[in-house]
């Protein structure tokens, strides 16, 4: 049975930060790390005690982790960013949460010696002779050590201690990675060797100056050597276990969101009569009773949850080819149980979310190929722009004549240009971009286009058919956008305060085209005006795209392949890099990486001098065998990553390559992962540094051959839109939501109430459902004479108990569980 560990976290936003600059404020953002491995940077939110960053990350971690660590920094421009404190939690208190974390936690100080990282590989064997007791502590190697010098790397040796006796090993100078294979043995005396008695291995980064630096210990019982007298392996490095002061707030606070989802995923054939339900929902709607699947998992769907299960469900159908269907079914539930046509789709109904993250899931490319260069302008220009009296600052805006400083009417009169130049565009690029977005899209908003129009037939419900897809392609998927750049990936930053204020407006007058004009001059913010003679001018050109939008034959969604992998003409990912040139002289480090465009599909990454060049070099996905970050003492360069492959030979060749910051590096490692996935032959180690001047910079061995000194990280991915759909996992969260509304659905669709049936006639009676032969499994089953219901409930009852019996034999066979691939 495989293992899918998911870790959910969204750093909402900050209070009472404390300054740390001389203006009285700070510059914060926050770096967050998974064992002490950088995963996310959040944006810099520029002079703030209270900053909002409402950035989310989903990690896919098959290995497991131990902490999850958010470190709030102040960034200056000059010197080191400063600390301002950091929050740890471990995997077990995430984890003890069944809903997740949600609320507000206070900072607390970093301690150095709580900073510790990486892994020891030791060899510890009791020896009894006949009058004494010695102890061979064998020290091997360690790796991923905590970087405590300035140049990154630190100076380790171990200390090993059992009561009042003690050994250490040598010092190995400039590594992290540092191979000792000594042995130290202690003699002990059998008076001092009770139960309670521990062998404490430590590591210390030797200073000429000041005392020595903390880097970790290991603590292992005598009890254990007891048992074992031979005890080898490899030991993770754990803090002095120095208790966080409790700042009481003085620090600041951070608003988290965090849930880790673990689960264990049984073979296919598991989930294939859950996955028939669904997919009869869509399949034979008029034959399917009021209560389908998809009615009664909507009925046990919390508002929390709606979200995550409206993007699992838009994933299931996606793979199976029937998301136009799956969208068509739940929409036209919602506009046939629409009285009043104004509140249509108005609600974050099961319906308004899947519509949501349909759009995201098939519409990104589209996203940004149509949003990417106006935004780009807008963030360029950095101009002044408010129309609301209140708010306007004559300070803040530059001189507009020589006849000294703006008035509040000059302000006013140059913002409402500058919108208009800015929305013009923006509405000019939304219409005239019919042939770019997805014809998947365009046939499910034909669908749903043609539901609203036959429910609401009158004339003075004309424009419902217009505002149904407007509503959520521009409310919901075009203004969110505007407004949030960075969340869709737009811009790798957040807005400083003046572009926020200017996309917020743009934001507002799109919400009124896509409301084709009908609610202006009804609300409070009537300075809005000047831009209502644009937006009313708008509304004959959106109509005109929308019915060229729906203009596609219906045949056209379906005949489109499926997304269950990623298809080998899309381009994945894409940018500007620097490759480090390995031919010709060696150079210094900062001259050594030339700027290249990158093109990423599933079957190549390739590279060439621009984007425009035709000419390009390329190395085929295939080949691939690890995809790592590179140690910052490699080239003395940050962000840099190491992509490995190897010919037909056998032989591994390494192309290092540099991003600009920690989530580009982060983006790029996952993205090259996730094409790289199913691979064969990936490597279970590989070198963090570079094989410089006769050796490797970090475990300073000299054979370029020689095995790796640290683990690979390849199966480590960040969660976005672009992940290749997997069924199994997809229906394993649906599963587990049913399984929680379980008494639930028994109680409000069963007649029989569950303590009168017995489990042997419950089992005769769906056993030809639950189990279906290998000639049934290409069709449907049509429904007999049990109700949807008490199918669902069956196919609930039988993944549980399918589930008791895999971790009942995992345990009985002692076995570890196996890692999907």
């Amino acid at each position: 049975m495989a293992k899918n560990t998911s870790l959910y976290f969204r750093i909402v936003e900050g209070r009472n930060l404390p300054a740390k600059d001389v203006t009285g404020t700070s510059d914060p953002y926050c770096m967050v790390k998974v064992d002490n491995e950088v995963v996310a940077r959040t944006a810099t939110v520029w002079k703030n005690l209270n900053p909002f960053w409402g950035e989310e990350y989903t990690l896919h971690l098959p290995m497991g982790f131990h902490s999850l660590s958010f470190h709030v920094m102040d960034e200056d421009t000059i010197g080191h960013d400063d600390v301002i404190g950091k929050i740890t939690l471990s995997k077990d208190a995430i984890g003890s949460q069944a809903k997740g974390l949600d609320s507000w936690v206070n900072l607390s100080r970093v301690d150095p010696d709580e900073e510790v990282q990486g892994e020891i590989h030791l060899s510890l064997e009791l020896l009894r002779d006949s009058d004494k007791i010695s102890l061979r502590c064998q020290i091997i190697e360690a790796r991923d050590l905590a970087p405590r010098d300035i140049s990154g790397t630190s100076d380790p040796f171990t200390r090993v201690i059992c009561k009042n006796h003690s050994a250490e090993t040598s010092i190995i100078k400039k590594t992290r990675f540092p191979h000792w294979g000594e042995t130290l043995q202690l003699e002990l005396d059998s008076e001092e060797l009770t139960e309670e008695v521990a062998v404490t291995v430590e590591v210390w980064d030797w200073d000429m100056v000041g005392k020595n630096d903390f880097l970790g210990k290991v603590e292992i019982p005598f009890a254990c050597l007891h048992k074992t007298p031979l005890l080898e392996g490899w030991f993770r490095l754990l803090p002095l276990g120095n208790h966080e002061v409790d700042t009481s707030g003085k620090l600041g606070a951070l608003r988290l969101k965090v849930r880790l989802v673990e689960d264990r995923i049984l073979p296919s054939v598991y989930y294939q009569p859950l996955i028939h339900l669904l997919v009869e929902s869509v399949i034979s709607p008029a034959e399917m009773e009021d209560s389908s699947a998809l009615t009664m998992l909507e009925e046990v769907t919390t508002v929390e949850s709606r979200q995550d299960v409206a993007m699992t469900l838009v994933k299931i159908y996606l793979g199976q080819g029937l998301v136009v269907p799956f969208l068509d079914y739940l929409n036209t539930r919602e506009v046939n149980q629409t009285t009043d046509p104004n509140t249509l789709f108005r609600s974050n109904s099961l319906s308004s979310k899947a519509m949501e993250q349909f759009m995201k899931a098939v519409g990104m490319l589209y996203l940004h190929e149509v949003l990417k260069p106006i935004i780009n302008r807008i963030f360029d220009e950095r101009k002044y722009i408010e129309l609301d009296p209140c708010k306007i600052n004559l300070n803040r805006t530059r001189r507009i004549s020589f006849k000294g400083a703006a008035s509040e009417e000059e302000v006013r009169d140059s913002s409402v240009e500058m919108l208009q130049v800015y929305l013009t565009s923006i509405i000019e690029s939304i219409v005239g971009s019919v042939d770019q977005c997805p014809p998947v899209m365009r046939v499910a908003f034909k669908q749903l286009h043609k539901r609203v129009e036959e429910q609401f037939t009158e004339p003075e419900n004309e424009d419902i058919k217009y505002l149904a897809i407007s509503g959520f392609f521009f409310l919901r998927f075009f203004a969110p956008a505007i407004l949030t750049p960075k969340l869709f990936q737009l811009r790798d930053q957040h807005a400083d305060t003046r572009t926020s204020r200017t996309l917020l407006l743009l934001a507002k007058a799109l919400q009124s085209v896509g409301n084709l004009g009908l609610q202006l001059g009804h609300g409070k913010e009537q300075w809005m005006a000047p831009l209502h003679p644009i937006i009313l001018r708008s509304v004959s050109s959106v109509k005109d795209f929308l019915d060229k939008l729906i203009d596609i034959d219906h045949d056209t969604g379906s005949e489109l392949p499926h997304r269950a992998v990623f298809l080998p003409s899309v381009t994945v990912k894409e940018g500007y890099l620097h490759k480090y040139k390995a031919e010709g002289p060696q150079l210094l480090s900062r001259f050594a990486f030339k700027k290249r465009y990158f093109w990423l599909t599933s079957e190549t990454l390739s590279y060439a001098k621009g984007p425009d060049w035709q000419v390009r070099s390329s190395i085929p996905i295939q080949c691939v065998c690890a995809v790592e970050r590179a140690d910052e003492n490699a080239f003395q360069q940050q962000n840099v990553m190491q992509v490995i492959t190897q010919d037909n030979d056998g032989q591994l060749h390494t192309m290092y390559i540099q991003c600009k910051n920690v989530n580009e590096l982060n983006q790029w490692l996952s993205a090259i992962r996730k094409v790289s996935i199913y691979n064969e032959g990936m490597l279970p180690s590989f070198h963090p540094g570079a094989h410089r001047s006769g050796k490797w910079t970090c475990c300073l061995q000299g054979d370029r051959a020689v095995t790796g000194c640290s683990r690979t990280h390849s199966a480590v991915t960040l969660g976005d839109w672009s992940d290749p759909l997997d069924p199994d996992v997809e229906t394993q969260t649906i599963y587990k939501q049913l399984l929680q509304g379980r008494d639930k659905l028994r109680k409000n669709h069963l007649d029989v109430p569950e303590a009168e049936q017995t489990s042997d006639s419950k089992q005769q009676k769906i056993s030809s459902d639950l189990h279906p032969g290998p000639e049934t499994n290409a069709q449907l089953t049509k429904p007999g004479h049990q109700s949807v219901a008490a199918r669902l409930l069956a196919v609930i009852d039988d993944l549980e108990k399918a589930h008791a019996t895999f971790q009942s034999k995992e345990k009985d066979e002692g076995a570890s569980v196996i890692l999907k691939p």
